[in-house]
């Protein structure tokens, strides 16, 4: 299985790039994991609804530009579709018996994703309906990918 991981902005922490790190190592044993980061567009203070959109544009427009075509879109949205772990396990598992080996998740920047990403997406997943700052959603994510793989395989990890 091949997961890729599109996010907005780089992890400028290192207490974020040690837990990526460490989940990067533990993942390597189910699939192979891709993060790429775009650039982060900077929204001025006291900014206008108009200049938020247009941060979401241009960040949504370096998302897309690497999606891979063959790829399932699976965009994180606090709109989205609430999963408990074992949910999220089977929708992997699911997407496996169905062949789709290639699987695109996308992180937003502090304003969320643009129209065209959320368009682009098969999936929309919500973590919960609180908001999360979006570098530590990356570290979430993983984590849960990581669940999803143990569960799947009847592994000692979840409870």
């Amino acid at each position: 299985m091949n997961i890729q991981v599109i996010c907005v902005g780089r992890l400028k922490e290192e207490y974020w790039t040690e837990a990526l790190s460490e989940y990067r190592k533990r993942l390597g044993k189910y699939c192979s994991l891709s993060i790429e980061e775009v650039k982060e567009e900077r929204l001025p203070d006291n900014a206008k609804s108009v200049q938020e959109e247009t941060v979401k544009e241009e960040e949504g427009k370096r998302i897309l530009e690497r999606i891979r075509t063959s790829s399932y879109v699976i965009a994180l949205d606090i709109r989205g579709t609430e999963l408990s772990s074992e949910a999220m396990a089977e929708k992997i598992n699911g997407l496996c018996i169905r062949s789709r080996s290639d699987i695109t998740f996308i992180i937003g920047g502090s304003l969320g994703l643009s129209k065209d990403v959320l368009s682009k997406s098969d999936f929309r997943l919500s973590f919960s309906k609180m908001t999360f700052p979006h570098q530590m959603m990356r570290i979430i994510l993983l984590e849960q990918l990581y669940r999803s793989f143990k569960i799947n395989r009847n592994e000692i990890y979840h409870k």
